[in-house]
């Protein structure tokens, strides 16, 4: 029975933060994301490896493009539990009626397994980063911090669970500080080929805002490879 507390604990916390519903009144939106993903290692040890990845998504009723998302991360393996890395990012935000926004997001981050046996894992992803914007001079700091649940469900698919907050650490034109997004998404894993899969789900994501925050429901689909 006590092997099995890490995994009821794990599975526990994720069951609460996908269950978890904010107090405040809010205003739903339905969104499709999509999501390509490509890790590649640069050395013959592996130790360093590069991340790219580009993210479309689809809001307002998934009527439009509302925002695209390309980042780059070069990172190093200290173990085989914990790496490190540092990237950029640009985004394109679109939104209906307010100005467009040209991000340059720079960013560190630490990833750390917490758990792995019996195809198990919990994983932690720890990252810290620097919003700039062509639209105003002021740089934007925001702390993320992910954890990421995988448990087998058949031969090859896995249960893939997660929750992400985001907290503003500045106020500054572009954001207004504390607790700004939460992130919770439930899906399966599907294998379509040797470390290629796809990762379909739902992801609720909560935008915390002066008055009505904002509910997205979020149809997401993403495609890892790693190389």
């Amino acid at each position: 029975m006590a092997n099995n507390a890490p995994l009821k604990i794990a599975l526990g916390a994720s069951a609460l933060a996908l269950t978890a519903s904010p107090a405040a009144a809010t205003e739903d939106d339905l969104n499709v994301w999509a999501g390509q993903f490509v890790v590649a290692d640069v050395d013959e040890d592996g130790d360093w490896f590069v991340r790219g990845e580009a993210q479309e998504r689809f809001t307002n009723d998934a009527d439009r493009l509302g925002q695209l998302l390309l980042r780059m991360l070069v990172g190093y393996r200290l173990n085989k539990d914990v790496s490190i890395g540092g990237g950029y990012a640009y985004i394109l935000t679109d939104p209906v009626g307010p100005v467009k926004l040209n991000e340059h997001r720079y960013y560190q981050e630490l990833n750390v397994r917490l758990f792995d046996r019996d195809g198990i894992t919990l994983d932690s992803r720890t990252r810290l980063e620097q919003r700039t914007f062509e639209e105003g001079e002021s740089t934007s700091w925001r702390f993320r911090n992910f954890v990421q649940l995988r448990v087998p469900v058949s031969e090859n698919n896995k249960l893939v669970a997660y929750t992400e907050p985001f907290i503003e650490l500045n106020e500054t034109d572009f954001q207004r500080g504390g607790l700004s997004v939460w992130r919770n998404f439930a899906g399966v894993s599907i294998p379509i080929a040797e470390r290629i899969e796809v990762v379909p789900g739902y992801l609720n994501q909560t935008v915390f805002r002066e008055g009505e925050n904002r509910m997205d429901h979020v149809a997401n689909v993403n495609l890892f490879m790693s190389f």
